[in-house]
């Protein structure tokens, strides 16, 4: 099923209802979408010291590809298959500090860099060991403390994520404490694209967070577009918390509240004055999608004020009308509907975007 959405949002419209309920076009989002772009695989505290390893699965239940972070002896993060090159076993299987990579059913051994090392009976073996006998290399970048990764990346990461890097340059992230406790995760009986519409726009803030909404000066509410990638800027009504920028910084005379990023397609850094809340999107089935969030703190004392406040209670106010739309969206009768210019220009780039992708 191929589609257009048009580059006028004045006549265009929204995705046909089909994307988000039809599992042959989730199939094809796989390759097309999934595994050409970003993804978050962790902060740099799991990889901390030379031998730290952690491995992870990419988008389970999505693309399912066992990797794993390894610190080297040279100091530098690489990100690697966690699949040995002999018979397809996972390499590592729990997270620890190592200085080999050995494979547990057939001793085959790797460098931390994962450069083949050794194997017990192969003397014998023909031209081995090959460059194919190597772990193969997977695509890591960082931003401050967060690591991203990709299998065959349609662009570079800088490209994604450049806007973002600048527009938040100066801030203490070097002083971000990941905190373990306050993680949450949920699923929503949704298709990942309607969670990522919903994330786009602040037109359903007065609606359905009246919490935000009491916090947040809707009528300042300013969306930015990026080539990947879509900036919100929540700007806070008098008396509520907002970053203390210097004089230098394009927003400074802005009292911003919250600047909430979204890197395609599914990875969003919602940045508030006590820290960043990493929201990861992973779409599970047609149907359902797994939405993690992952707050990384800087200052305590702003924690349960303004609009970094009372987020579980925001999340779940998302799920509940998500979810409607999805009962929506799989009937007979919806197929297509229509963007508000004023409102849904974050909505209708996405929808560019994943168009341009499943072609």
């Amino acid at each position: 099923m191929n589609f257009d959405i048009d580059a006028d949002i004045r006549v265009a419209r929204t995705l046909p209802a089909r994307v988000y309920s039809d599992p042959a076009l989730f199939e094809r989002q796989r390759e097309r979408i999934f595994a050409r772009t970003w993804h978050y695989a962790g902060s740099d505290d799991l990889v901390k010291v030379a031998g730290q390893v952690h491995p992870f699965t990419l988008l389970p239940g999505t693309l399912d590809e066992p990797l794993v972070l390894a610190r080297g002896a040279d100091d530098e993060v690489r990100c690697l298959s966690n699949v040995c090159t002999h018979r397809g076993t996972l390499v590592v299987e729990g997270a620890g500090v190592l200085t080999q990579l050995r494979c547990r059913y057939h001793g085959r051994r790797f460098q931390l860099d994962g450069q083949f090392h050794s194997m017990p009976e192969f003397e014998e073996t023909k031209d081995f060991p090959a460059k194919s006998d190597d772990l193969p290399s997977v695509a890591l970048a960082r931003w401050e403390r967060f690591l991203m990764v990709a299998l065959d990346p349609a662009t570079q990461f800088d490209a994604v994520a450049g806007p973002m890097q600048r527009r938040l340059a100066g801030l203490p992230f070097a002083h971000l404490v990941p905190d373990a406790a306050g993680a949450r995760e949920y699923v929503v009986a949704a298709n990942w694209a309607l969670y990522i519409d919903n994330y786009l726009e602040g037109f359903h803030i007065p609606y359905i967070h009246g919490g935000l909404s009491d916090v947040l000066d809707y009528g300042a509410y300013a969306v930015e577009l990026e080539r990947h990638a879509v900036l919100q800027i929540g700007v806070a009504k008098p008396g509520e918390p907002s970053f203390a920028l210097p004089a230098s910084h394009p927003d400074a005379k802005k009292n911003i509240a919250a600047y909430y990023w979204w890197l395609f397609p599914t990875t969003m850094f919602n940045v508030y004055p006590w820290g960043v809340s990493v929201n990861v999107v992973t779409p599970i089935a047609v149907d359902r999608t797994r939405v993690s969030f992952l707050p990384f703190v800087w200052d305590e004392r702003l924690r349960g004020r303004g609009a970094g406040a009372g987020l579980d209670r925001v999340e779940r106010e998302d799920e509940a009308i998500v979810e409607a739309v999805q009962r929506g969206v799989s009937g007979r009768l919806y197929d297509r509907g229509r963007y508000s210019p004023a409102r849904e220009t974050g909505v209708h780039h996405f929808h560019r975007l994943l168009a341009e992708f499943m072609k």
